[in-house]
């Protein structure tokens, strides 16, 4: 079983999180952010991942530090649930397309971090969710899960579509990356010989 348990605590946040990246899309999210909450939920869904999380945060002051840190979080736990990578196909992409949203989406779980989010969010704000914290989330989860991950809006005007579109997409791509490669199933996918 592919799997991780994550518990971090800060003076900020007090976060548990638990991930299944063989399951079925179950998911138990509390996040203190409801649209995170929506986005998480979605993610678990589309990426097929059983994926508990619950967090106390300092919303109070803004929903920074609980995004910020559900991201290092999530990452972390990836990370961990991989192992030493064997077997896993490694890349994955996607263009996806929510109403009049399109967004690519490649992601390389190779064993460094970066991010490439080249996304326009018209808006500042979701709700009361603000939409710069969906790169913030990005940054921190692809640091901590030391993935490469791409992003590209091709399409959009809605930002609730949008931001919709990064985190399906976001799930689809890492359900191709980290699916069993049945062809080469004891092989870690790195002429490195390490990842």
């Amino acid at each position: 079983m592919r799997n991780a348990e994550i518990k971090r605590k800060t003076e900020e946040t007090d976060i548990y999180l638990k991930i299944e990246l063989d399951g079925s899309g179950i998911s138990e999210i509390n996040t203190g952010v409801g649209f995170l909450d929506h986005m998480l939920t979605l993610f678990a869904k589309h990426g097929c991942f059983d994926l508990t999380v619950k967090c106390k945060g300092d919303t109070y002051v803004d929903f920074h530090h609980s995004v910020e840190d559900i991201g290092i979080s999530l990452g972390e736990a990836f990370s961990e649930a991989l192992g030493d990578h064997r077997g896993i196909k490694r890349y994955g992409n996607i263009i996806l397309p929510m109403d009049e949203a399109l967004i690519l989406c490649a992601v390389d779980l190779g064993g460094r971090s970066c991010l490439n989010f080249d996304v326009q969010i018209p808006t500042e704000k979701v709700g009361d969710f603000d939409t710069e914290l969906c790169e913030e989330f990005m940054t921190s989860f692809s640091r901590c899960g030391k993935l490469n991950l791409h992003f590209k809006e091709l399409a959009g005007r809605n930002s609730h579509h949008i931001i919709e579109a990064c985190f399906k997409a976001l799930a689809r791509a890492l359900r191709q990356a980290v699916e069993v490669d049945e062809d080469h199933p004891d092989v870690i996918p790195s002429t490195k010989g390490i990842l």
